[in-house]
């Protein structure tokens, strides 16, 4: 084992659970992924994070000087006490910092997925160097984070900002956080398959299958894709409006397919983002990939934990 102590990185989904050892330079060493199967339980989760953060250590031939935890909202960024997850049921109520400190015996610091992913992008990705930023994931939902001058913006007792859930549309479908129309019931991928079913004739697809028939020419799957630009548009115009933000990175897995919506959701930033300077601000997709979360809970730990100042990325 070398004598370089490495973060030990691990993003939790709803769907797969991966690690990573990160170097001081942001690099990852080791990778290791499992299902999340939320439905047997936190503690067998957890069982599988401390294997695989033990196996990662061994691979990478380092020990750990830290680890780092990406998971999603809502949950205590210090406390590490996971809430009421939607795709994370039966994990209520688990702590990720209890689970994992005295196992490891290093400082473990929790963040919310899209807050780690905000300062990966904005420290390591393509919005580096942003004094005002805004990182928006649309994917199975629509959520985000906000930094301003290098910090992330919490509300009271470490409180995350639920961009998804604002209300662009108040006669739209209900959510599950009780408005209707706000902007996850209308823009994620679930609501364009909700969409496309509730036309004449509708298939039931999902967002990746209305994508590839958009691709193709389909009509009604192009219709859809109008309706997602438009969407998408309105909830980025309002943030702009909002924040004036120097950027806003677009990540999330109904971005692989930004060039069907991403010209139309322009056009409608234009049309309406009148009160503010919308031209100056960047919109621009993720740039770390698949690597995007576990780059996120390093920098997560960093921002609470390291002695030096600087990014902990390349």
């Amino acid at each position: 084992m070398t004598s370089e102590k490495l973060i030990g990185a691990v993003d939790i989904g709803g769907t797969k659970i991966a690690v990573g050892a990160v170097t001081r330079e942001g690099e990852i060493v080791a990778r290791l992924e499992c299902p999340t199967a939320p439905e047997k339980g936190f503690d067998r989760a957890m069982h599988n994070v401390k294997a695989m953060l033990r196996e990662a250590a061994e691979r990478a031939g380092a020990s750990w000087e830290g680890i780092g935890v990406a998971c999603p909202g809502p949950l205590d960024p210090f406390t590490g006490i996971i809430g009421d997850v939607g795709t994370l049921p039966t994990w209520q109520d688990g702590n990720l910092v209890a689970a994992l400190e005295p196992e490891f015996g290093v400082p473990v610091a929790v963040e919310n997925d899209c807050d780690a992913a905000a300062l990966a992008e904005v420290n390591c990705g393509g919005a580096k160097g942003s004094e005002r930023f805004i990182y928006i994931t649309i994917s199975s939902g629509i959520g985000g984070g906000i930094i301003f001058w290098g910090k992330l913006y919490r509300g009271p007792n470490g409180a995350h900002p639920e961009l998804g859930h604002q209300v662009i549309d108040a006669s739209g479908p209900l959510c599950y956080c009780r408005a209707r129309g706000c902007w996850e019931s209308l823009a994620s991928g679930p609501a364009m398959s909700a969409w496309m079913r509730g036309q004449p004739g509708g298939p039931e697809l999902t967002a990746a299958e209305i994508c590839k028939f958009a691709e193709e020419g389909d009509p009604l799957a192009r219709k859809c894709m109008e309706r997602e630009g438009y969407y998408v548009g309105v909830g980025l115009a309002n943030l702009i409006t909002l924040f004036t933000p120097d950027a806003i990175t677009l990540g999330g897995g109904v971005m692989k397919s930004s060039h069907l919506f991403l010209d139309r959701a322009r056009e409608v930033i234009r049309e309406i983002c009148t009160q503010v300077p919308a031209a100056k601000t960047r919109i621009i997709p993720a740039s770390l990939g698949p690597n995007t979360g576990l780059a996120g809970a390093a920098q997560a730990w960093r921002a609470r934990h390291a002695r030096t100042p600087g990014a902990f990325c390349a």
